[in-house]
């Protein structure tokens, strides 16, 4: 891990969370192993949540139609986004490693850390038509989700009441961290701190200090590369790729899963 760069995009309000006590953890395993450590600490800093006109400087090029997408692209080329954005994406140009630190609010990130990503990940920065998933600018970069639950682990399983983990997990994976190439290593989860006892959460955080011993050189959770797609088809599944995997009894991923039972832990574990 010597000489790797670290992001962490921090995104919790108290100092005296079990959020920080991650964090804190991994920027002392991190640092002590070599790597230059970065924390993005949302709330600290007011980070803007709000993709808006006032996100680049100088004059929009359709002010009546207003797309972000399309006048972010063209300020990002220009150079005229916003100095807390700009500095946002020079830190990501910089890491080899990405961690989303957070507590789950309604099944996903918190509005300031989807503020992050959506202010931050730009079209023409991040992604382009032709530069995505598989494909995707940040395909040399590693990227994960570190987070807490508020409920108990057994309420997140194929039969418990909230449903399935690794669904609730394929639009963060997938749909924002994939999209834009990145390596999506399994996530930490911190199942439902605030619900057990001292002992407890000091075992998860001695958990989270050894995986991070060997963290840059896991293996990535796996996705189904974009040539197995056809572009000039409304990137349906190339009928080959559907024909090779017809008998098998699993789909190839949570949300590529071809009418069949979703593969078992495929946005939680690496290798499956």
């Amino acid at each position: 891990m010597a000489s790797k760069k670290v992001l962490i995009v921090y995104a919790h309000q108290s100092s005296g969370s079990f959020n920080s006590a991650a964090k804190d953890a991994a920027v002392e395993v991190l640092t002590a192993k070599g790597c230059t450590v970065e924390v993005s600490d949302l709330y600290a800093m007011k980070f803007k949540a709000t993709a808006t006109a006032e996100d680049i400087t100088g004059k929009v090029k359709n002010a009546d139609h207003f797309c972000y997408g399309e006048e972010t692209k063209l300020a990002w080329e220009a150079g005229k986004l916003t100095a807390d954005i700009t500095e946002e994406q020079h830190k990501l140009t910089e890491a080899d490693l990405v961690i989303f630190q957070f507590p789950m609010y309604w099944f996903t990130v918190p509005a300031i850390m989807k503020g992050w990503m959506d202010r931050v990940l730009t079209l023409g920065f991040a992604f382009t038509h032709e530069k995505r998933y598989s494909q995707g600018i940040f395909k040399d970069k590693k990227a994960m989700l570190s987070f807490t639950t508020g409920s108990q682990e057994s309420m997140f399983s194929a039969n418990g009441i909230n449903g399935d983990m690794n669904v609730t997990l394929w639009p963060l994976q997938n749909g924002i961290l994939h999209y834009c190439g990145f390596q999506v290593l399994a996530p930490q989860i911190f199942w439902a701190p605030s619900h057990v006892p001292s002992e407890a959460r000091g075992t998860m955080l001695e958990g989270w200090r050894t995986r991070m011993q060997g963290l840059l050189g896991e293996n990535p959770l796996a996705f189904t590369p974009l040539d197995c797609f056809d572009g000039e088809k409304g990137y349906q599944l190339k009928p080959e790729v559907h024909e090779k995997h017809a008998a098998k009894e699993f789909g190839l991923t949570v949300g590529i899963h071809l009418g069949k039972a979703l593969p078992p832990n495929n946005q939680m574990k690496a290798g499956v």
